[in-house]
């Protein structure tokens, strides 16, 4: 006779694997605003996704390199992340959820330089759409969240962001993927609907709204049809 609680755990072990194997590969690739998300994104996800995102990667006690951050930081450096890591053949997510903007638009105080300019923001982010593309990977882009000029400009004295050149790099962005046919979410105006006192310093938010951006995320993402079982 079989022995029911090893046949009842062997029946979860197989459907377990079966979800898994089913459910859609994502990926995510975003700046601190992603990481604060990305908990309750991938809560509210199970059963739809399989979800990871770009993790810190320590160099080793002999490398002189300095660590690879979970911050996807500016489009150079997502670029350049995704170049390496679509190197790996076993890196195939179906879908890669992706937003930079808030590193580039970094703005020295001294020269008024920013850190990414726009037209290069332009050229990483086709770049970065060409290569997605290129590797049958379906890609979401995510409209960079707002910033708080006043607050943030008070604090920060080696650089300044402008909620301007927020939306001047988010029409960009616009520009580029609605040419592309890419999904896009418009978190930046879903983060300022949600009203007045969302920041918790200059750029990041409290735990409330990480909970709404994620929820309203995974709802996008449910309603896609390579989303869907």
């Amino acid at each position: 006779m079989v022995n029911k609680t090893l046949l009842i755990l062997a029946i979860g072990l197989l459907t377990t694997y079966w979800n898994n194997a089913t459910e859609p590969k994502l990926f995510v690739v975003g700046d601190s605003i992603s990481m604060q998300y990305g908990p309750y994104l991938e809560q509210y996800l199970k059963g739809q996704y399989s979800y990871d995102r770009k993790r810190e990667e320590p160099s080793s006690p002999e490398s002189t390199e300095k660590p690879k951050y979970a911050n996807g930081g500016d489009s150079d450096r997502v670029l350049a992340y995704l170049q390496n890591k679509l190197k790996a053949p076993n890196f195939r997510p179906d879908v890669l959820l992706v937003n930079c903007g808030l590193h580039d638009i970094k703005t020295d105080v001294q020269t008024g330089k920013k850190q990414v300019d726009l037209e290069t923001y332009k050229q990483n982010l086709e770049q970065i759409y060409d290569l997605v593309a290129k590797n049958g990977i379906s890609m979401v882009w995510v409209r960079t969240t707002p910033v708080d000029d006043t607050q943030h400009n008070s604090k920060q004295q080696t650089f300044h962001r402008y909620a301007a050149d927020v939306a001047i790099y988010n029409e960009v962005a616009d520009t580029i993927f609605e040419s592309r046919k890419v999904p896009i979410i418009d978190l930046h105006q879903f983060t300022l609907n949600l009203g007045e006192g969302l920041f918790t310093d200059h750029v990041h938010f409290g735990q409330e709204t990480r909970a709404k951006q994620a929820a309203y995320i995974a709802g996008f993402l449910s309603n896609l049809s390579f989303g869907t079982k």
